[in-house]
């Protein structure tokens, strides 16, 4: 596990970045704090993800007036710690407060339809992978009105396909990355999940060090979560 005082010290960093410049130290019972963060085992990608999370919705509201402050930004850290350890299968959940309320299916293909939107426009990937985003978009675009009142077997069906999609799209995003990239990432998912290692068995852990993968890959392209768990 990362020491607690270089853990600090990186996301001391990373925010000061954020607040163009402005430094603010993490010390005393803010210490304290953003240390307990590092002791459940939030990969610092994640509290960094945590902080733009804050920082966006910050600089949404008009122009700042003061320095972010990295205590606000712990319910967003949290929050993405939790479906970070959701989505590997390391399970347990952390209090950040009440908990978001679950999209529906309907907003949720809203969601990935705009995301895919702005992937496309960004022209990341090879003429192969923007192939398959607008393919990708074409079948979404066509679940999205049966989606507002599906129903029983034929919406889990539908989950079922959005799960195809994904593991497709993944698929080949991942052939966009050169093997050296590649294992470089894998190691960022064993770096990411070491502080639960030892609580997992041998299968278990392999399956959350591919599911970590998945989502470095898809961050890397730059793609959404297709999948609705």
């Amino acid at each position: 596990m990362i020491d607690p005082a270089e853990y600090c010290r990186l996301l001391e960093r990373y925010l000061c970045q954020k607040n163009e410049g402005h430094l603010i130290r993490i010390v005393g019972p803010v210490f304290e704090q953003v240390s307990g963060w590092a002791a459940q085992g939030v990969p610092l990608a994640i509290a960094q993800r945590g902080i733009d999370r804050y920082c966006e919705r910050y600089y949404a509201k008009g122009p700042r007036r003061r320095p972010v402050r990295i205590e606000f930004c712990e319910a967003d850290v949290l929050d993405l710690f939790d479906a970070w350890r959701r989505a590997v299968g390391v399970g347990g959940s952390v209090d950040a407060g009440e908990a978001p309320r679950r999209p529906t299916l309907p907003s949720h293909l809203d969601r990935v339809m705009a995301r895919l939107t702005a992937s496309r426009a960004s022209r990341q990937g090879s003429p192969a992978l923007q192939a398959c985003i607008d393919e990708t978009m074409r079948e979404l675009d066509g679940l999205l009105d049966a989606a507002r009142s599906v129903r029983g077997d034929e919406r889990a069906t539908m989950i079922d396909r959005l799960r195809e999609i994904d593991r497709t799209l993944l698929a080949v995003a991942a052939r966009e990355i050169d093997e050296t990239r590649l294992r470089g990432l894998r190691k960022e998912a064993e770096a990411d999940l070491a502080p639960f290692a030892s609580r997992m068995t041998p299968d278990a852990y392999a399956g959350a060090v591919n599911a970590a993968l998945d989502r470095l890959v898809r961050e890397a392209a730059g793609l959404p979560l297709v999948a609705f768990d």
